[in-house]
């Protein structure tokens, strides 16, 4: 198939370009636009408790505060001092000055003798903006914001009192200028990198740009088609994961170009002209990439099992991307190179000659002699970094992640030094009964709430219209968005207000950490189910691919320990060294999407170079070492570049993409340089023949017939 597909390309190199390009073009000019979400609780589904909550309040209490964002003008005195009475004052005519100047979107702007902490350091003042994601209402409340924070400096102005604004669009606003920066970094940093890596393997600055050329327009072509199938099937995007998509498709699209460049200049050397040499290296490659594009788009397709959308949104973004890369690796990349031939290695000359025998050839002979040694020594590296990952423990601080240098961020802190931190996103107990409530007996269970263990203060209850459902607002002591809070609203709180409801009573509990204790446990349950089915397809992929049982099963497991290990990695820098409570709670399903699947690339290719090397007719420990020798240098190459791809992601002022950025970099060395150069090679070496079980993979293949286009040209003639 790959040989029929390799010369229709050759053959046909123009027609081949041309029709990748009108096809892309109209792509992208017919492309609706895509839909995106920022409210992780907007991914949730309707069976958790603080959907339900969510639902039940829009209903009894359609102009409730759940309809508002409370963004938070905290003012505290410039020399740090208590706020006097004429301070106050001067709060209470800042509240009227932005009333007065009537700001589109912002409504009940208060102040109170409450909202003053106990301290007399802080004072708030709250302004409510309605909620909403869509672009169009992010940037009126964000418009909103700024004449806020206008109209405050204005008042404040040589009164002796600063401010800050914090809250959900506060934040954004402040990070958007700060996104924007690191994404142009990333961008810059990625190309640079790909670019410089590639000149250093190659030392061809027209090999170093053609993967930066082709990624450009794949990106496109895959963001149109994304829209479509979004279109179609009614899928919304989390536009936080853009990011992460263009670096997996830098990198993962550097991996295929790859691929087929190093077997093309191993063909060339090899004596082949330039269009049979791309020919056997579409045949040769094309089943490795195939195979290792296929796993890749299965386990990301997993995703849509996952009951939290943002996940199953994402995974068929990703498996698009994927899928138009190995298109187009496969057809429009072989045509631009068999038309260049070997100028695509120019100025350099160093493709004419065999290189002297270095590292990799060391390296395999070594691991060819002592398999074993091989093997245990990079599975103790692995398992020894794989027991980090039980220590993992979760964090859903969006505000703490984010850059700290902010005007938001430094109000966040003031805030929360002086005042309790569930304030800023209270946790919201809905009554409901099916006729009027006992009022006597809600109060009873507002009393209870109350004396509740992490409880600092109970609003009294709220009634709608017809006094059917009853809203308390409890503030927590702790941190809303902080593991301690969502264990304690997840399990002994929400436990008490069910086992306390009033008689004949329903109760629900909602709000921001009541929707984060719903994502922990719908992600505990993803991660359960996506995995083993994920393992299961690649398994799968792996025995088409190999015609084999026994081979699939130790690769498989290899990946498995390879993902352990990168999340023990992660957990150890973040949380060991550098002490912070969690990480991301979406990271262990990101690492699983780039390590568990990105990760089998390099064992595919591997796996399918020491087949290659079996059927030329060596033992089992040299094949091993051939297979490293030759396949090592590509697998090494791919690593680093999508190893350095996400690291660049480090640069990031947000932790989370930090985080992302390391954790993923890690695991993806440890795949090229431990799984694939050791752990991969040695197994397969120790089991011999029987890793090609209940098929004959290995088995010696006679010598062939060079393909030249003109034996496929006599071929066709006689067909």
């Amino acid at each position: 198939m790959f040989g029929w597909l390799g010369r229709g390309v050759v053959r046909h190199p123009w027609w081949t370009i041309v029709a990748w390009l009108v096809a892309a073009a109209a792509l992208v000019v017919f492309a609706p636009k895509m839909t995106t979400k920022s409210d992780q609780q907007a991914f949730l589904p309707g069976k958790y408790e603080s959907v339900a909550a969510s639902k039940l309040a829009e209903k009894a209490f359609p102009t409730g505060d759940q309809k508002f964002s409370r963004e938070m003008v905290v003012v505290k005195r410039s020399d740090g001092g208590r706020l006097t009475t004429a301070d106050q004052q001067k709060i209470g005519e800042v509240v009227k000055a932005i009333q007065a100047k009537a700001i589109p979107n912002v409504q009940q702007v208060v102040t109170s003798p409450q909202m003053l902490s106990q301290n007399h350091k802080v004072q708030l003042i709250v302004a409510g903006l309605p909620n909403g994601f869509d672009s169009k209402t992010q940037t009126k409340n964000q418009d909103a914001v700024k004449q806020i924070r206008s109209v405050t400096a204005d008042q404040l102005k040589g009164s002796g009192l600063t401010y800050g604004v914090t809250g959900n669009f506060a934040s954004s606003l402040d990070n958007q200028k700060s996104q924007q920066q690191t994404m142009a970094l990333i961008g810059l940093a990625t190309i640079v990198l790909i670019i410089t890596l590639i000149m250093i393997i190659f030392r061809s600055p027209i090999a170093a740009l053609l993967p930066i050329i082709v990624i450009v327009l794949v990106s496109l072509v895959a963001n149109a088609v994304t829209a479509f199938i979004g279109k179609a099937f009614d899928l919304s995007f989390d536009e936080g994961f853009n990011t992460i998509i263009l670096v997996v498709l830098y990198g993962i699209g550097t991996d295929y170009i790859l691929f087929l460049l190093f077997r093309y200049r191993e063909r060339l050397r090899a004596g082949e002209d330039k269009k049979t040499a791309m020919i056997t290296s579409v045949e040769r490659v094309g089943e490795a990439i195939a195979s290792a594009a296929g796993a890749v788009i299965a386990a990301f397709i997993v995703l849509v099992l996952a009951s939290f959308k943002a996940f199953g949104a994402l995974g068929p973004q990703l498996a698009i991307a994927v899928g138009v890369m190995f298109i187009t690796s496969l057809t429009l990349v072989p045509a631009v190179v068999s038309l260049m031939g070997r100028v695509v290695f120019w100025p350099s000359k160093s493709w004419k000659k065999e290189p002297k025998p270095g590292l990799w050839v060391r390296v395999g002979n070594g691991v060819g002699r002592r398999p074993v040694v091989a093997a245990i020594a990079s599975g103790l590296v692995l398992a020894a970094l794989a027991a980090g990952a039980l220590a993992f423990k979760a964090d859903y601080d969006f505000q703490a992640a984010a850059p700290q240098n902010t005007e938001s961020a430094k109000a966040l802190k003031d805030f929360r030094a002086s005042l309790p931190s569930g304030l800023t996103a209270p946790t919201e107990v809905y009554v409901q009964g099916n006729g009027s409530l006992d009022k006597s007996a809600v109060q009873k269970f507002d009393q209870t709430l109350g004396g509740a263990k992490g409880v600092g203060q109970v609003s009294p209850p709220q009634y709608n219209t017809d006094q059917s459902v009853a809203k308390i607002t409890v503030i927590l002591k702790l941190n809303p968005n902080s593991n301690e809070a969502i264990s304690l609203v997840k399990g002994p709180f929400r436990d008490l207000a069910h086992q306390n409801a009033p008689p004949g009573t329903k109760v629900l509990v909602g709000g921001t950490t009541a929707a984060f204790a719903d994502i922990n446990e719908i992600n505990n349950r993803d991660l359960s189910v996506i995995l083993p089915v994920a393992v299961l397809l690649i398994g799968l992929i792996l025995a088409l691919l190999l015609r084999a049982l026994v081979a699939p099963v130790y690769l498989v497991i290899a990946v498995l320990l390879g993902f352990a290990a990168t999340l023990g990695a992660t957990v150890g820098l973040f949380q060991g060294v550098e002490g912070k409570s969690g990480l991301m709670f979406q990271l262990p399903i990101i690492l699983y999407l780039f390590v568990l699947a990105i990760g089998t690339d390099y064992n595919i290719l591997m796996i399918a170079r020491l087949r290659e090397e079996a059927r030329e007719g060596h033992d089992p420990r040299r094949a091993a070492a051939l297979g490293i020798q030759h396949a090592g240098p590509t697998v090494a190459a791919a690593g680093v570049i999508l190893a350095g791809t996400f690291g660049v992601l480090t640069l990031s002022p947000d932790s989370m993409s930090a985080e992302i950025g390391f954790g993923v970099a890690i695991g993806i060395l440890l795949s090229a340089f431990v799984m694939s150069a050791f752990f991969v090679p040695s197994i397969t070496a120790l089991m011999g023949h029987k890793a090609w079980w209940p098929g004959r993979g290995d088995a010696v293949r006679r010598p062939e017939e060079p393909p030249t286009v003109e034996r496929y040209d006599m071929a066709d003639r006689r067909g």
